[in-house]
């Protein structure tokens, strides 16, 4: 059975929208693209250097997957980019448009999802793609997640984990970089649990 790994880079108020540059996602008039990059430090790189060692396969949402697919084949003699054109990607999606990238598959639903999970293969990375969280975290096909919060309030935008369920997570791994990115990462944990601070009396 595959792991699967997915991660986010959000702001201070949870947008998740457009990280790496300004044509990323215009969507609703969003003017505010490529806010991650002046936060992109030595130690936020030797994460997701981390996260990205070895082999992998990538889990995208279709949006991501077409802004993977106009970027990642353009770029040339980079190892990070020739780890992602080899990768076989898996696109939930139920649209039949086709899927030129090299390797590319489509997953109709999340019950397709489960299947690839249970098939041996290296770990299985979702990035981007924030859509399809819910539907992942509701399943349990979620194994470990990891967020990079930012150090700026965007104030609108897409927002990470829209409509999950509710579910405890227990924190494994924290770092702080340079740049006061808070890097940090969860394996769910099961029920959320309440108590109270109130008197009895």
């Amino acid at each position: 059975m595959r792991q699967i790994i997915a991660g986010l880079f959000q702001s201070l108020d949870g947008v998740v929208q457009a990280p790496g540059g300004p044509r990323e996602d215009e969507s609703d008039g969003f003017r505010f693209g490529g806010w991650l990059v002046p936060h992109f430090s030595e130690v936020t790189g030797g994460f997701i250097d981390e996260v990205f060692s070895g082999a992998f396969d990538l889990v995208l949402g279709r949006r991501t997957y077409e802004i993977f697919a106009a970027h990642w084949p353009r770029i040339e003699n980079d190892p990070f980019a020739d780890k992602f054109n080899r990768a076989a990607k898996y696109v939930l999606t139920s649209s039949d448009a086709p899927l030129a990238w090299n390797n590319s598959h489509r997953l109709k639903d999340f019950a397709a999802v489960r299947a690839l999970k249970e098939t041996d293969g290296p770990r299985l990375i979702v990035q981007g793609s924030s859509t399809i969280y819910p539907g992942l975290l509701q399943e349990g096909l979620i194994d470990r997640l990891f967020l990079l919060t930012f150090p700026i309030i965007l104030g609108r935008g897409k927002r990470a984990l829209p409509g999950a369920m509710p579910t405890a997570f227990s924190l494994v791994e924290s770092r702080v970089s340079e740049s006061g990115v808070i890097i940090a990462v969860y394996e769910p944990k099961g029920d959320v649990e309440t108590g109270s601070f109130a008197l009895e009396t």
